[in-house]
């Protein structure tokens, strides 16, 4: 009897979840038609664009996953940090200041091995947008400044930083000689750029870099001493420092974690795809990544997955844009709507409070359409 409620409770569990994000999803696309209506085209056509003309053909799916591995390192970074108590909005910054780690480690070093130089370069990136993520731990720990002002506000000096990099000390040579001036680091060798993992794409073998990373931060996280100690502070700060936790040490930690995968997300980039410093390198992935880490459940492994859902989203707009030629602000807006979707069921997934009421709103339904039809059919008997 025990085992049957659990299998009854998991099922209507699972049952809950699915309906609350096909709810969202529903109502973000419902809205998205109105706004295709709006400017003349056909929303039909535009969804089915959007949804399946990546997974039409190799070029689309390998250029779905370029845009997930990027998305993945953000994901999991911002995951570290939630998870011990910290708010990271700063992943802009820290990815520029860690693909301009990276990329000058590797212009100054560029003799090194390939073995040596692609892994000291994404070591490069993490390290730079861990002390740039560092700077507000510290004012979060030891300061009390509240992380997302100052995350946030780190981002725009990031900004003005990294461009001033790439337009002085690591532009390129040739820019200055020739009198363009255009604002980028000269071509970096090629013993530093990611491998094909097919010929004749852009997909390299950072999405692997990327998914062996999201696996051993979930060991890391749920398998270590140092995971559960992260994890308990976030959950409560005030009972892991009467256990003798040193909260602050903590606290720094993990949001330094966090800045180093965003800042390995930078380097991704710069190898993998550019193969040079440019503007416009973080293609606003610092603010995606922390979407996918609330869609996968503030979970490595779970964060794998919605990268990839990401990484359609992205393509698939940009696609619809084109095929169905609607201006560019209606493809923003409906993916500001879905994400506003996916982020919004968060709070009927987790709150129970919420789950209660409104399970219990669908079982008085069900009961009253149940006493309805025992009514009716009791009638119907006493006619007969």
């Amino acid at each position: 009897m025990e085992n049957k409620n659990i299998k009854n409770k998991h099922y209507i569990d699972t049952c809950y979840k699915l309906g609350i994000v096909v709810t969202a999803i529903f109502i973000a696309l419902f809205l998205g038609g109105i706004l295709f209506l709006m400017a003349g085209a056909n929303p039909f056509e535009a969804y089915a664009v959007m949804f399946t003309k990546p997974l039409g053909n190799k070029f689309g799916i390998t250029e779905m996953l370029v845009r997930a591995a990027p998305l993945m390192f953000v994901g999991v970074g911002i995951s570290v940090a939630f998870r011990s108590g910290i708010l990271n909005i700063g992943g802009e910054g820290q990815i520029m200041m860690g693909a301009a780690a990276g990329i000058a480690f590797t212009l100054i070093f560029k003799d090194l091995p390939r073995s040596v130089l692609i892994p000291s370069a994404f070591i490069a990136s993490f390290i730079g947008g861990a002390l740039w993520a560092g700077i507000a731990g510290y004012m979060k720990a030891y300061l009390q400044v509240n992380e997302i002002l100052s995350t946030v506000m780190l981002n725009y000096i990031a900004a003005q930083i990294y461009v001033f990099l790439i337009r002085g000390p690591l532009i390129d040579p040739k820019e200055i000689a020739s009198g363009t001036g255009i604002a980028q680091t000269e071509l970096l060798t090629k013993t530093a750029w990611l491998g094909k993992l097919i010929k004749g794409t852009r997909l390299h073998t950072g999405i692997i870099i990327a998914i062996v990373l999201s696996v051993l931060i979930y060991i890391m996280l749920w398998k270590t001493t140092l995971g559960y100690k992260l994890r308990a502070v976030g959950a409560e700060a005030k009972a892991a420092n009467y256990a003798g936790m040193n909260v602050k040490l903590y606290l720094v930690m993990a949001i330094m974690i966090s800045g180093g995968f965003c800042g390995m997300a930078g380097a991704v980039e710069a190898l993998g795809v550019h193969h040079r410093g440019l503007e416009g390198l973080s293609a606003g992935y610092g603010f995606s990544g922390i979407v996918v880490a609330l869609f996968g459940g503030l979970h490595p492994l779970g964060i794998i997955p919605a990268s990839a859902l990401f990484g359609l989203l992205i393509l698939g707009a940009d696609m619809m844009q084109r095929a169905v030629e609607v201006p560019s602000a209606i493809v923003l807006a409906i993916q500001g709507l879905i994400i506003l979707a996916i982020v919004s069921t968060r709070i009927f997934l987790t709150d129970k409070k919420i789950k209660e009421k409104i399970l219990k709103k669908i079982s008085f339904q069900k009961k009253d359409k149940i006493e309805k039809n025992t009514k009716t059919d009791t009638l119907e008997t006493e006619e007969v």
